[in-house]
């Protein structure tokens, strides 16, 4: 009964021994954080797929392992709608080997904690709403909301969420749900049952930054001071990003972009803005009573307003800046409004009157040489606190480039001016045919069907040498059932490195995507048709796989109804398909408008390994950057 008090007495005196000792201090290692402290972080970053934090890796970097700070990493997705270039994984198991090359790379980073809200990651969308309709907005703010009330971070850094042309729709998801929980966490009748049920309390984040220079204060960090192993920032920062082999980042220890110093917009703040930081922790810490956000104050309205209606992304972009409060930040968008060539469209402007009392005027519209207006003035009222739109009929020629329209008011001697980027999308009348033409790759039966043209100065993405490297004519046609495609592609390098079960991601190497959208001018790709064909998988057979639609996958699954044939000719290849009505989702009545878009892909790499992305270019019927994933831009056919 008495060795247990014996060995307690032993230790006991062993410990004030070692207490009396004079370097006591250098002996006794504190003890270890717990519960609350245990997570306490300092800096916070909110992303939507592992490798988003590619352009912070180096400030991440500097604080985990320069600073000693600690350093949390949230994802919205594990990137499992992505591609991969090391290995046949798809979709969940894309996730799982996402995630592991994700936390390889942290580690060299010093991020202690990775976390995931476990939202799809659904392949390329630049829409927003469809985002957030998708992963459910309130849930998935929520899920983030925990983690800022559990991590407590001092500073967030997220992604800039202005839809701006090429900008993927789930990070402008992440930067809005990082701004929204900044104000969220705070609030304790947000979310309260995670401070009723989960022990949680309310988190009043001190900073918020966006990636990027867009503001009014400006925080520049620089990569290449000294860690204590001689490395730099940059240094590890080039070693942790090479670990998303998945996404062809293997080379990025040889990345010298890494070594500039990185920039960040001070978003929301609970310390004054000042023009310029070059820590992201300046004026912290704060204690909690003071850590009241700082509001700037937004600019003054003008009186009377005279504006394009911009496209429905943009406007509801513009709301949401207001109800954040963020003006300041905000990304200045010109009024950017696709036009069929060759056909009157309603161009719409808006009056806002602020000035206290009714208005009337005219408002008139100027268009490039050649493009035709109905009516190039209009009169119009509108009462106090009100808006007025005017709808302009504006004819663009067929094949005209892109042109700015300018238009203006006169109110009360005061003049006003709006300008807009008018994007001219072509159109097709598609014939509708007694017998299917032949899908046989010859081309016999469709010699009396028009012929479209996509030249290599239709350029989407990348550089394209001469037509021989990259060109292509197609021809459309249809029946009571389907719709048939007939693409000659001109492509001097013809590579067929996709393995027969690793159709997918067919931008990797050279390929054409149909997309077809049954709305005809559609704001996102959750209701249209979109199929990758690859002319030759490796044993040389046609294969096709539908992407970023609501129905991914190799057409054999996905759509089981459409037929493919290639052929390869003298100059480059012929694909040819047939797609059911019934797999579009419309049923083919004259007159029936479609948005229609066809994407030739080249990569003219001639030893590519199995699997590997070579894209080198892209060229479209209707093209502009990141129009694969955005409708609106498509071209339109008409069935006759």
């Amino acid at each position: 009964m008495h060795r247990p008090f014996r060995l307690c007495l032993v230790v006991s005196c062993l410990g004030l021994s070692a207490l009396g000792s004079p370097d006591a201090e250098s002996v006794i290692a504190p003890p270890p954080k717990q519960g609350a402290a245990l997570l306490k972080t300092d800096i916070l970053g909110v992303f939507a797929h592992p490798d988003d934090e590619t352009g912070v890796a180096a400030t991440l970097a500097s604080y985990a392992l320069g600073q000693g700070q600690v350093v949390a990493n949230v994802y919205c997705t594990r990137g499992e709608g992505g591609g991969n270039m090391v290995g046949t994984q798809w979709g969940p198991a894309l996730g799982i080997l996402r995630e592991a090359e994700l936390r390889d790379c942290l580690k060299r980073l010093g991020v202690r904690y990775c976390f995931f809200l476990d939202r799809l990651d659904w392949a390329y969308t630049e829409s927003l709403a469809a985002t957030l309709r998708k992963w459910n907005h309130e849930e998935t703010l929520g899920r983030l909301v925990r983690l800022v009330r559990a991590l407590r971070p001092e500073v967030i850094i997220t992604m800039n969420p202005a839809p701006s042309p090429g900008q993927h729709g789930h990070h402008q998801a992440a930067g809005v749900l990082a701004t929204e929980a900044f104000d969220a966490a705070a609030d304790p009748k947000r979310f309260p049952e995670q401070l009723t049920k989960e022990g949680l309390t309310a988190w009043q984040v001190r900073k918020l930054y966006y990636g990027g220079s867009s503001g009014v204060t400006i925080a520049t960090i620089t990569t290449t001071n000294a860690l204590a192993d001689g490395t730099t920032p940059a240094d590890a920062a080039a070693e942790a990003l090479a670990n998303h082999r998945s996404q062809a980042f293997g080379n990025f220890r040889n990345s010298p972009w890494l070594r500039r110093p990185q920039s960040f917009t001070l978003v929301k703040s609970v310390v004054p803005f000042v023009p310029r930081e070059t820590d992201l922790q300046r004026g912290l810490p704060v204690s909690d009573s003071a850590a009241v956000p700082v509001r700037l104050p937004e600019p003054a309205a003008a009186p009377v307003a005279l504006s394009f209606v911009p496209l429905p992304a943009v406007a509801r972009y513009q709301q949401w800046v207001k109800a954040q409060h963020l003006d300041h930040v905000a990304a200045q968008f010109q009024a950017d409004i696709p036009l069929i060539a060759g056909e009157a469209n309603p161009v719409r402007l808006e009056v806002e009157n602020r000035e206290g009392r009714d208005l009337a005027g005219e408002v008139s519209i100027e268009v490039p040489a050649a493009w035709l207006v109905e009516r190039t003035t209009q009169g119009f009222s509108t009462a106090s606190g009100r808006a007025t739109t005017l709808a302009f009929q504006v004819t663009p020629p067929t094949g005209s480039p892109d042109a700015e329209l300018t238009a203006q008011a006169t109110l009360g001697g005061n003049l006003l001016k709006a300008v807009c980027r008018a994007h001219p999308v072509p159109r097709m009348i598609v014939p509708r045919v007694g017998a299917a033409p032949l899908l046989d790759g010859s081309g016999n039966g469709w010699e009396q069907i028009p012929t479209a043209a996509i030249p290599p100065s239709n350029l989407v993405e990348g550089h394209v040498a001469s037509a021989a490297d990259s060109s292509a004519t197609f021809q459309l046609a249809f029946d009571e059932q389907r719709l048939y495609v007939d693409v000659e592609v001109k492509d001097d390098v013809v590579v067929s490195n996709i393995a027969p079960n690793d159709i997918r991601g067919h931008w990797r190497s050279d390929s054409v995507e149909i997309c077809i959208d049954p709305v005809g001018g559609a704001e996102d790709t959750m209701g249209c048709f979109k199929v990758g064909i690859f002319p030759f998988d490796t044993t040389g057979v046609v294969r096709g796989a539908r992407d970023a639609d609501a129905n991914q996958g190799p057409i054999e699954d996905t759509a089981p109804g459409t037929r493919l044939v290639s052929r390869r000719t003298s100059d480059g290849y012929r694909i040819q398909a047939s797609i059911p009505f019934s797999e579009i989702g419309v049923k083919p009545t004259a007159g029936r408008r479609l948005g229609f878009n066809l994407i030739v892909y080249d990569g003219d790499k001639r030893n590519a390994a199995i699997g590997e992305n070579i894209n080198k270019s892209r060229i479209a019927w209707s093209p502009r950057p990141g129009v694969q994933g955005r409708p609106e831009d498509w071209g339109r056919i008409e069935l006759e």
